[in-house]
C-alpha cells in the first residue's frame, strides 16, 4: 500500500489544480483583451492606448532597422548560393540567351549605320543634283605603293573609266580600270592623282595633287592670291571630270618661300580611305555642273599672269588651267 506524506496532495489533485488555473488564467486574458480591443476602437486613435502603441512602435524601429541590416548580408549570401547551386542547364541556357542578344544588337547597330551613310549619299546626291549609281567598296589597295579602292559595280552597271566617285562628304577618286562586276577607284590621295581644284573662298585655282606619303597639295596658286588655313577646296570643274562645287578638303598649312611664285599648300581630305564603305559614281555631267566661261577666262587669266611674272622672274611654271590639260591630268 503506497504512502503519502502528510502535506502531500494526491498527483490527480495537482493535474486537477494546474488546469483549473490555465483556464482561469486563459477566461481573464481573454477578457482583457477584449477590453483594450474595445477602447483601443472607441479612442480612435487618440487615446492613452494609441500614444503607448505609437510610442512603443517608435522604439522598436531602429531595432528592426538594425535587424534588417544585421541580417541583408545573409540574406545576399543566401541568394548567391541559390545562384551558385543553378543547374548547368539553366546557366548554359541563360549563356545562350546573352549571345544571342549580343548578336541581335550588333546587327541592328549595323543596320543603323548603314541607314545613315546611305542617308547621307542621298543627301549629297540630292543637294548637288548627281547623276549617279551607288556601290560598296570590297577591297583596298594591293601594294603600298597605289591609294586605290575596289567596288561592287562595273560595266554592266553602267561604269566606266573615268568616272569621278565621293563619298558622303565630297570626292573622293575616279575609276581607272572596270571589267563587268567591279571596278577600281584611283583615290585623290594617290600620287598619280590631280584634280582641278580652287580655294572656295577667294575662288583661286589650281590643281590638287596626291603624294607617295598620302598628303595632298594645292599647286599653281600664286602667291598674290588669298589661301589662308582652314578655307576650303573644292572641285572647280574644269576639265569636264569632276562636278564643280565637290569640296575636296580643308587647307592644313600654307608657305610662302622667299621669291617664290607659288605658295605650298598642304590640304588635309575630306574623309580617310579607311572610313569608306559606300560610295556614289557619277555617270554624266549636266552643264550646270561644268565650269562656266566665266571660271574658265579666270583661270586663264590667272595664267597668263603666272607665265608674265615668271617670265620677270626666270622662273616659268605651267599651271594646268584649260579644261583638255586638266582632263588629261585627271583621267589618267
Amino acid at each position: 500500500m503506497p504512502l503519502t506524506g502528510k502535506g502531500t496532495a494526491p498527483q490527480g489533485a495537482l493535474h486537477k489544480g494546474s488546469s483549473s488555473t490555465g483556464g482561469r488564467l486563459l477566461v481573464v486574458l481573454l477578457a482583457v483583451s477584449a477590453v483594450l480591443f474595445t477602447l483601443s476602437v472607441r479612442e480612435a486613435g487618440t487615446g492613452v492606448l494609441s500614444t503607448a502603441r505609437n510610442t512603443f512602435q517608435m522604439i522598436t524601429t531602429p531595432v528592426r532597422q538594425l535587424g534588417m541590416v544585421v541580417t541583408s548580408p545573409v540574406r545576399a549570401v543566401g541568394n548567391i548560393m541559390s545562384n551558385l547551386t543553378a543547374d548547368q542547364e539553366t546557366l548554359s541556357e541563360l549563356q545562350a540567351e546573352i549571345d544571342e542578344l549580343r548578336a541581335r544588337n550588333a546587327e541592328l547597330e549595323e543596320a543603323a549605320r548603314a541607314t545613315e551613310s546611305l542617308e547621307a549619299l542621298l543627301d549629297l546626291k540630292s543637294a548637288y543634283s548627281l547623276e549617279s549609281t551607288g556601290a560598296r567598296i570590297i577591297s583596298g589597295s594591293t601594294d603600298s605603293w597605289s591609294a586605290t579602292v575596289t567596288i561592287d559595280k562595273g560595266t554592266s552597271s553602267g561604269i566606266a573609266v573615268g568616272m569621278p566617285v565621293t563619298d558622303s562628304v565630297g570626292a573622293i577618286g575616279q575609276v581607272i580600270e572596270c571589267n563587268p562586276a567591279s571596278a577600281t577607284v584611283r583615290l585623290i590621295t594617290d600620287e598619280n592623282s590631280g584634280v582641278s581644284a580652287m580655294v572656295q573662298s577667294s575662288r583661286a585655282q589650281g590643281m590638287l595633287r596626291g603624294s607617295a606619303t598620302g598628303s595632298l597639295r594645292l599647286t599653281l596658286i600664286r602667291t598674290d592670291q588669298q589661301v589662308e588655313v582652314g578655307d576650303t577646296v573644292i572641285t572647280s570643274g574644269l576639265g569636264g571630270v569632276y562636278p564643280k562645287g565637290l569640296p575636296l578638303g580643308k587647307v592644313s598649312s600654307v608657305e610662302k618661300a622667299a621669291g617664290a611664285l607659288y605658295y605650298t599648300i598642304v590640304v588635309e581630305p575630306v574623309t580617310s580611305a579607311e572610313s569608306l564603305e559606300e560610295v556614289l559614281v557619277i555617270t554624266s555631267l549636266t552643264d550646270e555642273q561644268k565650269a562656266t566661261a566665266e571660271d574658265i577666262a579666270s583661270a586663264d587669266a590667272q595664267e597668263s599672269s603666272a607665265l608674265v611674272e615668271g617670265r620677270g622672274t626666270g622662273v616659268v611654271e605651267q599651271p594646268v588651267a584649260d579644261e583638255d590639260a586638266a582632263s588629261a591630268g585627271e583621267g589618267e
